[in-house]
């Protein structure tokens, strides 16, 4: 069997010599001027043409694949992509010693003849007689490029291949209309240009600009006579010759193409004695495709870019368009990346979660008021390898993630927003036991009502978390009941139109429960939704859409359209600002104090979910907002008695492990930019009741912190022993302030003034 000519051409079945020399005797192909009808050799059967005439005059040449390149919002290289690896280049950046290398074994008298070589043909026909088979082929330069755009059309399709390649006379027929054709468009050095760039050398590498990157790590102008005639042999057989497999094998064929230069004169026969003797000198860079080629922990971040262009309609009306110009590729991608921000994500994921532990942790930063994803980062590295993972745990389901993760109390925050921009004042009081049912009925969207029909109850994380609390203390020590109770006052519907607004969305695209459960973050959203989200509060209320793609240029540099954030006000200034002062409470003296800033204004909220399955901080400045999963993407591992980045838990919150996480990622990507400050509105302290008329005790701190994020116990023992001092008999179990019954206003003193529960790992923190 003849070896097939990858990149440079099949080697003519028997029957197709025949066929060219009977034509060249009859004196019709010698100027390549006329070919008879294929009806007159038999050629209508399926898969070939009717006639010669009826070829479609022009031949179609596609734009080449090429690599894409994708760039950080610097200009920094991120990752490079690509179906074919290929870099166009022209003449001039070839060196001429591959130009003459490749003709010189492929085409020797290219300059000589026109689109078909009548002496070649006969050439061959005699040597293929002689040996009874193939064993010399006939094709011209032209002829094998205008076959590679046959193949390079067809893409990655293995039926249109086939056709592209079949040993038919008619696809002959039409490679040798078109050959006419092209050599009447292009001319000899356009010809032999595009055809140095279009043809394949093995090892991925499609052109000989790859091809020079690949096997010696130089650009193919420094390519010198040894190495040139190496690649020049590789294109008859890309399998049989490859270098790096069969150096034996690649370098006899090295010397037959260095003989050939010599026999028609591009070197001497010293010359070539000289570079026969030279051993190949490969340098091998391995081939790197993809976005496991991202610097910096990118590869998530390059993924979700290659989602957005496969998705979003400005890169083509379909999905097919779309997928067509990004295998085509050759473009040039700036993206929102901020490298140092992207740095300091990753160097703090891996410093806090361990690619190897039972969890994983995940983290996205936006720009306030632009909506520019600035990072975006994972533990468990981007691969297909023991221990990698292409989930990007990040971003919802349609871009590459997951079904998301319930998001625990980091949602309270949107709650509070809609309730504030309804009317109700920040400083809007609720009883907020420790246990109760959830209200019922609540008002939901279109005039519907939830009711709680099994009488579900739920609890705070503390028993030592007993209410009367204010919105301003409910937020910092996340109060369950407290927020259950405010979402069932104001109705469901005003909380999820304002989610929608602030992008907020499950991972999975379904819409959000119509419950009161809802305000305890129980419907799962990935990391860059709920950063998305904060950054709303950020702006001072106007959401921005998270885009990741800055401008693209194809390989004309001609600029494509990109997608666009959209910005729109979400609430009102005040609204914001309102939320702003809260949540800074949380990271001041609440449940976020580990994700504190120090001296840069900073403001966010933890969130942990029922049986501590995922942890979560969602935080921001003014000028960056980012949100921090810590968890078991499949949701089966508990948080409990568990070692996270070298560090024992016995439980994990939210302040404990994202907001440490959260604190070194923004401190490095903040590092040496501007801090502005938040509009701060002043919310007044919600005042405990000193005593009941009948003398009881308020129980002093007893609804105080219970066990603090830290673990600390909190003040609800001495609130006891106060409400118990003080009243005369010890406080009730913190029910209600409106209730007039002995003791209940002692907020947890008594029985539930004792240092702080450990709670059973229900509720959010």
């Amino acid at each position: 069997m003849p070896n097939k000519r990858s990149g440079g051409g099949l080697s003519p079945t028997q029957q197709a010599a025949k066929f060219l020399g009977v034509s060249v005797l009859a004196g019709v192909v010698l100027a390549g001027i006329a070919l008879p009808a294929a009806g007159a050799l038999g050629l209508a059967a399926k898969g070939s043409v009717d006639s010669f005439d009826e070829i479609p005059a022009n031949l179609k040449r596609p734009p080449l694949s090429q690599r894409t390149t994708i760039l950080d919002s610097e200009g920094g290289p991120l990752a490079t992509v690509y179906s074919r690896d290929r870099t166009v280049v022209p003449l001039k950046d070839i060196s001429p010693y591959m130009q003459k290398a490749v003709i010189a074994i492929e085409d020797s008298r290219f300059y000589e003849h026109g689109a078909i070589d009548a002496k070649g043909i006969l050439r061959a026909l005699n040597e293929n007689a002689q040996s009874g088979g193939v064993a010399q082929g006939a094709s011209t330069l032209t002829q094998q490029y205008v076959k590679n755009v046959f193949v390079e059309e067809a893409g990655d399709d293995p039926t249109k291949v086939a056709q592209a390649t079949q040993q038919t006379l008619g696809r002959k027929i039409r490679e040798l209309k078109y050959a006419i054709q092209v050599e009447e468009e292009l001319g000899k050095k356009r010809i032999l240009e595009n055809y140095l760039n279009i043809t394949f050398f093995g090892q991925q590498a499609y052109g000989i600009e790859a091809a020079s990157q690949r096997y010696f790590s130089i650009p193919a102008k420094k390519l010198n006579v040894e190495q040139a005639a190496l690649l020049a042999g590789i294109v008859q057989s890309p399998s049989r010759y490859d270098p790096v497999n069969d150096e034996a094998e690649a370098t006899k064929r090295r010397n037959v193409v260095l003989q050939r230069m010599a026999e028609v004169g591009d070197i001497t026969q010293g010359e070539a004695a000289k570079a026969k003797a030279k051993p190949l000198g490969l340098k091998v860079k391995r081939p790197q495709n993809g976005c496991i080629t991202a610097v910096n922990g990118g590869g998530f971040f390059c993924d979700y870019v290659r989602n957005v262009f496969l998705t979003d309609p400005a890169f083509g009306k379909t999905k097919e368009d779309r997928a067509k110009i990004w295998n085509r590729g050759g473009l040039t991608i700036r993206t929102t990346m901020d490298p140092q921000a992207q740095e300091s994500v990753q160097d703090s994921v891996k410093k806090h979660v361990y690619k190897s532990d039972k969890v994983a942790t995940a983290m996205s930063i936006v720009e306030p008021g632009t909506g520019k994803i600035l990072a975006m980062g994972q533990s468990r590295p981007y691969g297909l390898g023991k221990g990698e993972t292409v989930l990007n745990l990040s971003v919802d389901k349609d871009m590459g993630g997951g079904a998301g993760f319930q998001p625990g109390s980091t949602f309270k925050p949107i709650v509070a927003a809609a309730a504030i921009e309804g009317g109700v004042p920040a400083t809007k009081v609720f009883p907020s036991p420790y246990k109760m049912p959830f209200p019922s009925p609540v008002d939901t969207c279109g005039g519907g009502k939830y009711v709680n029909t099994s009488n579900e109850e739920l609890e705070n994380e503390n028993e030592s978390e007993v209410g009367p609390y204010g919105m301003k203390e409910a937020t910092a020590k996340s109060v369950n009941t407290y927020y259950v109770e405010l979402i069932s006052e104001i109705g469901i519907c005003p909380v999820t139109t304002l989610a929608k607004q602030m992008g907020v969305e499950r991972a999975d695209g379904g819409k959000l429960a119509q419950g009161p459960s809802i305000a305890l973050g129980t419907e799962e959203m990935s990391p860059l939704t709920m950063a998305g989200a904060y950054a709303t509060f950020a702006s001072r209320g106007t959401y921005c859409t998270p885009v990741a793609i800055q401008s693209i240029t194809n390989a004309e540099k001609k600029s494509l359209r990109v997608p666009k954030t959209t910005c729109s006000r979400a609430m009102s200034e005040r609204t914001a600002d309102t939320v702003n002062t809260l949540l800074r409470g949380v990271v001041e003296a609440g449940t976020g104090k580990e994700a504190g800033l120090g001296s840069r204004p900073s403001a966010g909220k933890t969130g942990t979910t029922d049986f501590r399955y995922a942890a979560w901080f969602v935080g921001y400045t003014p000028n960056a907002a980012g949100a921090v999963w810590v968890g078991d993407p499949a949701h089966k591992q508990r948080m409990v008695n568990i070692t996270i980045g070298g560090q024992y838990h016995d439980k994990v919150f939210g302040g404990q492990v994202p907001g440490p996480i959260w604190r070194d990622a923004m401190t490095g990507a903040l590092a040496d930019k501007a801090a502005p400050d938040f509009k701060l509105i002043n919310i007044p302290d919600t005042p405990r009741k000193p005593k009941n008329e009948d003398g009881e005790g308020d129980g002093g701190d007893g609804g105080g912190d219970g066990d603090n994020e830290d673990g600390r116990p909190g003040d609800g023992l001495i609130g006891g022993l106060l409400g118990g001092t003080n009243g005369g008999r010890p406080g009730g179990t913190g029910g209600p302030d409106t209730d007039v019954r002995p003791g209940t206003s002692g907020g947890g003193g008594g029985s539930a003034g004792r240092s702080g529960g450990a709670g059973d790992g229900r509720g959010s923190d």
